[in-house]
């Protein structure tokens, strides 16, 4: 949910500038850590008041075209933001190099040249071979790929997706797949070519299961500002997916449902509450509480897999709660950075803090901290099945599964199913640990017991 450590590229922005010397055009660069490396290019522009604007495609995890969040250059001095995803870019431009640093929860060197990454290259070739993931469907697949759209009349969105059809005689149940937190395209698509709903769109629709996946607003072919939006606000977007599936004659009406990661996992108990047209859904590590429970929980998990002492955690954990309550009654962001650079003894920069303070007062983190997803859990009178993995860091299982439980329970729901699945993380694939930095090593990309417990509890329907 909140850290989002694979998703480092993926966030909006509309920005102005200074005119010193000419920054327009394309400038690539490869953000390294001790990690996955990230290729990362930002195509820089002038608006019609002549202030620069930007946006950014992150190579390996297949975006492109994302908003900057704010672009300046003061002289040699350049600059960028991404405020959602706490990104701070600040480097000195030389001719056809940007020399800078990255700030995201730790600061790295990146350096920008001028021109895009080569399309092609023996180096750039043995790479892309190299992370080629073994789960990924080769084409021609045993089964009907559609691209199709659909709007959302209710916020003006125009929804991009793929749709996929069994063979055989319809109709045939059908589910719509909901993504996690940040802007995801409809693959879900992940660090070094994993593609989590790509490779379960393929294995559902192979066991006789229409699916429908589709971008994000404002990500891949969909409209829409996906920055201004609320968890509340994508709910519409999955409801749009609904009234889509309804009008196609492959579709088994009866038998439509929801699959929701991460957020989609608070999405599909909020939309399946207020329409009786849902008939099933399946939450992959939805959480049970409210955010700010869910993020000082996290930090301690994520913190311990990385091998910090337990009292080192729960000093991080006890300063996030800090800065979270005051968050939450707190409108003046220079308040909030103030907290920020004051819990980390001088560790964060003001760029970072500046930035972190924008985020936390953002709308979707609003929401996020303070919805109960209980609220619609027990509205839920449909099957449910909720599985977390074990080794989960971002929703941990113990503290989530129990309330999914309670909430279901208490709302009388006695068609459902809890299960936390052994050796798994967050993404469900086979973990040593479960530490996000992990995600990108492991050549699994969803393991065949969560998507045989999906496909099997489905069909039972």
């Amino acid at each position: 949910m909140k850290t989002r450590p694979w998703n480092l590229l993926c966030y909006a922005l509309l920005g102005a500038a200074l005119h010193a010397q000419d920054i327009t055009g394309d400038w690539h660069g490869t953000l390294k850590s001790s990690g996955p490396e990230f290729r990362i290019v930002i195509h820089i522009s002038k608006g019609d008041n002549g202030a620069l604007k930007g946006t950014f495609d992150s190579v390996d995890q297949g975006a492109k075209g994302v908003p900057l969040t704010s672009v300046t250059l003061d002289g040699s001095n350049f600059k960028f933001t991404i405020d959602v995803a706490k990104v701070t870019y600040e480097g000195k431009v030389n001719a056809d190099t940007i020399t800078g640093t990255w700030s995201q929860a730790q600061s790295l060197p990146l350096e920008f040249k001028r021109g895009p990454f080569e399309a092609s290259s023996p180096t750039r070739d043995a790479q892309q071979r190299a992370h080629q993931r073994p789960q990924n469907p080769v084409k021609p697949y045993p089964y009907k790929e559609e691209e199709v759209s659909y709007d959302n009349t209710v916020q003006d969105v125009h929804l991009a997706a793929t749709i996929t059809i069994p063979t055989g005689a319809g109709p045939f149940p059908a589910v719509l797949l909901i993504t996690g937190s940040g802007p995801q395209d409809r693959d879900e698509t992940l660090p070094f070519q994993h593609k989590p709903f790509l490779v379960l769109a393929d294995y559902l629709t192979r066991h006789g299961i229409v699916v429908l996946r589709a971008d994000d607003r404002g990500v891949g072919k969909s409209s829409g500002n996906f920055a201004t939006a609320t968890t509340a606000d994508f709910a519409t977007d999955t409801e749009a997916g609904i009234a889509y599936l309804k009008k196609r004659p492959e579709v088994n009406v009866h038998k439509l449902g929801l699959i929701g990661h991460s957020e989609g996992g608070v999405i599909a108990p909020m939309v399946a509450a207020r329409n009786a047209d849902v008939s099933f859904i399946v939450l992959m590590a939805g959480p049970g509480v409210r955010g700010d429970e869910i993020i000082p929980a996290q930090l301690t998990a994520i913190m311990e897999a990385g091998g910090a002492g337990k009292q080192e955690a729960e000093k991080a954990a006890a300063d996030e709660r800090e800065l979270l309550t005051l968050a939450e009654r707190e409108k003046d962001e220079a308040v909030i950075q103030k907290k920020i650079q004051e819990l980390s003894n001088g560790r964060t920069s003001e760029a970072q803090a500046e930035a972190q303070a924008k985020q936390i007062r953002s709308p979707w983190y609003q929401y996020f901290l303070q919805y109960d997803p209980a609220t619609a859990l027990e509205k839920v009178k449909c099957p449910v099945l909720a599985i977390n993995g074990e080794k989960d860091r971002q929703v941990p299982p113990n503290q989530n599964l129990p309330a999914i439980r309670k909430a279901l329970e208490s709302g009388g729901n006695t068609h459902f199913e809890v299960d936390e699945l052994p050796g798994l993380n967050h993404l469900f694939q086979t973990a040593k640990t479960g530490s996000p930095m992990e995600y990108a090593e492991i050549e699994e990309t969803v393991s065949p017991l969560a998507l045989e417990k999906i496909s099997g509890w489905i069909l039972k329907q």
